[in-house]
């Protein structure tokens, strides 16, 4: 699906947007007993023209570790990235995450989950999309285990080409995969798990059952978390332009960082119990 055909198949969402009165003009902080969930890629850090090319720096990782810690350690990040990934990109420290858009997730405590196993069925099919990849220049597929993610970002003209294949490669996996467009790429991932499932599954569980949610991401696939966060009653945030059912917005990456530092800060002032609601 090509960047405009993305922004097509969400035109719902601009009713949506008005019907839920989504802000422009930024977002309020997190409350007293929030549960914090971040995107990472264009949410936390902006866009690199490939996934290894991010750097985590060390400002970035404590400014984590202190929200995660004004919130009595109910910070979960929620990535397309494999939770492996996340780790080597924010090392040492190591947070609850989902990886995969929720195809595995770790609590908080460190238990891990995983979605059922499809990986010898997308073996499959990978070696053929891996062909394609490496025979159109600038385009490059991640192979993630459950997964796979097929970006356009460095060869745009080659968006509907990718994803003519990317079709054919789901419609051979049959039932259990679908397709899932986000900016600039294109993934084959296991059905039934997104970003949204995964906040539900770790707003069950402690130390974030009972706290009100704040979901913030910038992409298509954020949206379900967004649906879901909605629903319950708790925040969202969109990171940059385009319609979308986030209820705020922040304008990039940096009034993310912002955003955060100022809850940071809030939560751990002196009188911060009398003035958080």
């Amino acid at each position: 699906m090509t960047e405009a055909g993305i922004q097509a198949t969400i035109g719902a969402m601009k009713a949506a947007t008005q019907a839920e009165g989504t802000n422009a003009g930024g977002a309020p902080l997190p409350g007293a007993h929030a549960a914090v969930f971040l995107d990472i890629d264009g949410t936390l850090i902006h866009f690199a023209d490939r996934p290894d090319a991010v750097h985590i720096d060390a400002a970035l990782c404590e400014l984590l570790e202190r929200v995660r810690e004004s919130t009595g350690g109910a910070l979960a990040l929620i990535s397309g990235r494999t939770i492996g990934d996340i780790d080597e990109l924010f090392s040492p420290a190591r947070f609850a995450a989902a990886g995969q858009h929720g195809s595995e997730r770790r609590s908080a405590d460190g238990t891990m989950h995983f979605h059922a196993p499809l990986a010898p069925r997308l073996a499959a099919q990978a070696s053929a999309l891996r062909g394609f990849a490496q025979a159109h220049e600038g385009l490059l597929l991640e192979e993630k285990g459950t997964s796979l993610a097929l970006h356009y970002r460095n060869a745009p003209h080659a968006a509907e080409l990718a994803e003519c294949e990317v079709r054919r490669v789901v419609e051979g996996l049959g039932d259990g995969f679908e397709l899932q467009a986000g900016k600039f790429v294109l993934e084959v991932k296991p059905s039934g798990k997104d970003k949204g499932t995964a906040i539900a599954e770790f707003m069950a569980e402690p130390p974030f059952a009972g706290r009100s949610p704040v979901f913030v991401g910038d992409d298509l696939t954020d949206e379900l978390g967004f649906e879901l966060v909605n629903r319950i009653g708790g925040e969202t945030v969109k990171v940059g332009p385009g319609p979308t059912r986030a209820r705020w917005r922040l304008g990039n990456a940096d009034d993310v960082r912002r955003w955060l530092a100022d809850f940071a800060a809030r939560a751990t002032a002196p009188d911060a119990g009398r003035r958080s609601p």
